[in-house]
């Protein structure tokens, strides 16, 4: 007969309930950060568990960055406040078990650098610009030290432009992105025989960047992050992937 055809469904586990309705209550503003849990022996009470349930939830919860359960403390869990640690653990995750892969990756840096550098140009400060020329100066100092001292230097370019855009989510998946991107290509950095040449190329790349943002033209600074990012990862991207980072290109 002919008809639907539906897939085998797959038993959810008591925890996994108990974990949907706190993390619910979480997103709904119902628990709130520094609020407490009802204690083990309520919870198993109020959603008819066991003690090893509800012990379970406790543990994925805390493993998700929302609570924070002490052994033997008689109070209940408590609730955390977002943090972006929580953020990068998930996407460090979500990067080593390959659900992302590195052009995804590299894509969404392209556009977050490109937004960042757009808003910047239009919002920055004095203070902020003269933050960016000290960063390019220190990566001009460390081409001579040490590639980590020339990528610390680096990180703090860009995290001053994230900073001039205005926008913390901005600034917390610029961190993120970056460190796990970095991650995953460092050794292949690290062992370029011509790193010297990669960081003084990477120097001006920046000070085209900090020019463009000096001048108000976000426009321009977006381009020249989405060129500048494409320019620097795509030789470690698969070619197959490639076109997923040139479609961001003008």
């Amino acid at each position: 007969m002919g008809g639907p055809r539906f897939e085998p469904v797959q038993a959810v586990r008591a925890y996994e309930r108990v974990v949907e309705q706190v993390e619910e209550a979480i997103e709904r503003g119902v628990l709130t950060p520094g609020q407490r849990l009802p204690s083990e022996r309520d919870l198993m009470v109020q959603f008819s568990v066991s003690r090893s349930t509800v012990r379970e939830a406790l543990r994925v919860l805390q493993a998700r960055g929302l609570v924070r359960s002490r052994p033997g403390d008689p109070n209940g869990a408590e609730v955390l406040a977002f943090s972006p640690a929580t953020l990068h653990k998930s996407m460090s995750t979500l990067a080593r078990v390959s659900e992302l892969s590195l052009a995804e990756l590299v894509q969404f840096r392209m556009v977050l650098d490109a937004s960042a550098n757009l808003l910047a140009a239009r919002l920055r400060t004095e203070e902020q610009l003269a933050e960016m020329d000290a960063a390019i100066a220190r990566m001009r100092e460390a081409v001579e030290e040490s590639y980590e001292s020339f990528s610390a230097a680096d990180v703090a370019f860009h995290d001053a432009v994230a900073r001039a855009s205005g926008n913390k989510l901005i600034q917390i998946c610029t961190d993120v992105v970056r460190s796990i991107v970095l991650d995953l290509v460092s050794e292949k950095i690290a062992g370029a025989s011509d790193r010297k040449a990669l960081m003084l190329e990477s120097i001006g790349h920046h000070e085209e960047v900090l020019a463009a943002v000096r001048a108000g033209d976000g426009p321009l600074a977006a381009r020249l992050a989405r060129r500048t990012m494409y320019d620097y990862y795509a030789v470690y991207v698969p070619e197959g992937e490639r076109p997923a980072l040139l479609a961001l290109l003008e």
